[in-house]
């Protein structure tokens, strides 16, 4: 394939996938012709858009960076992509760049939309960029302290990320809690103690829900000692939720409260925007201990029915990468 044509991941909901090639434009004095070479599914938001489940309301708002398509039809969906600049201004040849671009073998995009790849990241690493943004605007909204007793409901990769941060924390005690009793090895791995929802710690001081599902929430509640506050980073949907709010949520003055990474946090929107918080979201995938929230990769050819799969209920994966094996050589590397 030459690369003036690309193919990419259409998003025919619901739960259709398909491949499709695609032209691309000759790039401009300030754009950048990028090969990719990793790039990683987000789990909870594309599975919502292949099943259809995003509210009408939301179409606008869900909208990608660099989205092509419309919803609720097809969409080229993504935006967690590392590549290598292939054509552009001299500067930036070569180097591995993370773009907000959906699944696609080659792509142009402008240069203020590119963040370099810090030499001390992976490349293949650097695809948890964006559910890493998630996480440290989560953290911000929170503001956990010194000494903290931390609970994060929900082992995903997002729950597992804001574990990770948090539990370098000085001080800060923080128990990962999930049902399902293999994400233990993830807790070990990240400096957390993992729990089962029964066997969880109450009484905390900060709890962060991150399962997606109406049970977790409720048990994110549970968990929250008096006065305390569940920072929610979970988005349903379309899909119903029941929270139960006739125990102690009044009696206890729980506070529950969104995080959403679309904006910038308020406690730091005077002195940052979007461009400063990803580039240390890049950094902090220097850390090795990240590692352990990879499946074993995928090719992009098996895009469709690695969609379908991820879809499933029960399907367990955390964070699956994609490897471009078409675009792939000495250049691209782990």
């Amino acid at each position: 394939m030459t690369a003036d044509i690309a193919r990419a991941l259409w998003l025919v909901p619901p739960r259709h996938a398909e491949l499709r090639t695609e032209f691309l434009a000759t790039p401009g004095s300030d754009e950048l012709r990028i090969r990719t070479c990793f790039s990683a599914i987000s789990r909870g938001t594309e599975t919502l858009v292949y099943d259809g489940a995003v509210p009408e309301s939301e179409y606008q708002r869900m909208r990608a960076p660099f989205q092509a398509g419309e919803l609720p039809g097809p969409v080229k969906h993504g935006y967690a992509n590392v590549g290598v600049v292939e054509a552009g201004p001299a500067a930036w040849r070569g180097r591995y760049v993370f773009c907000l671009y959906p699944h696609q073998t080659h792509y142009v995009a402008p240069v203020d939309a590119v963040i370099s790849v810090p030499v001390n990241v992976p490349p293949a690493r650097a695809v948890l960029a964006a559910n890493m943004e998630t996480a440290v605007n989560a953290l911000w909204d929170a503001g956990p302290r010194i000494g903290d007793r931390v609970s994060v409901v929900g082992a995903g990769v997002i729950g597992s990320l804001v574990a990770g941060l948090c539990a370098r924390l000085p001080g800060v005690e923080v128990e990962l809690v999930d049902i399902d009793s293999e994400r233990a090895r993830i807790a070990t791995a990240l400096g957390a103690v993992f729990a089962a929802p029964d066997r969880a710690q109450r009484g905390r001081d900060l709890v962060f829900h991150a399962s997606a599902s109406a049970a977790g929430l409720n048990t994110a509640l549970d968990l929250a000692g008096t006065e305390a506050e569940v920072i929610e980073l979970s988005w349903f949907g379309s899909h119903p939720t029941t929270v139960a709010l006739g125990g102690a949520f009044h009696s206890q003055r729980l506070t529950l409260r969104a995080s959403q990474v679309g904006t910038v946090s308020p406690a730091r929107a005077a002195r940052w925007d979007h461009g400063r918080r990803l580039a240390l979201a890049l950094e902090l995938c220097a850390d090795p201990r990240f590692d352990v929230l990879f499946a074993v990769d995928a090719a992009f050819d098996d895009l469709p029915a690695v969609m379908a799969r991820l879809a499933e209920s029960t399907d367990r994966t955390l964070c699956q990468r994609i490897v471009y094996s078409e675009t792939q050589d000495s250049s691209c590397s782990t």
